[in-house]
């Protein structure tokens, strides 16, 4: 896997060509995949890379893609989130999993 991809975009189709497939969401105790209906816990995945990126005219307008993948469920995903998930009712195990690699 590569450190530095480019752009958000450009990281975001590098990461699919290394096949990670799945586009994860935050929900309030999990990770989810509505398209394929896959819930990961915070015992179910692990973050393999992060990647941060800052807006160009605001630098508070900031964005993270995490790498994600689940050696149980034998799936690889990505999260992309705006830097303030950390208020929007995501459980503390969840948040801290997520900043312990930002």
């Amino acid at each position: 896997m590569k450190q530095d991809y480019g752009t958000l975009s450009q990281t975001i189709d590098g990461l699919k060509a290394e096949g990670y497939l799945l586009d994860f969401n935050l929900q309030q105790d999990c990770l989810m995949c509505h398209r394929d209906g896959v819930s990961l816990s915070q015992e179910d995945f692990e973050i393999d890379a992060v990647f941060r990126f800052e807006g160009e005219s605001d630098p508070d307008d900031e964005s993270v893609v995490y790498a994600i993948s689940s050696p149980k469920n034998n799936i690889k995903g990505i999260l992309v989130n705006a830097y303030g998930i950390y208020a929007d009712g995501t459980s503390e195990a969840i948040v801290a999993k997520l900043k312990k690699h930002s």
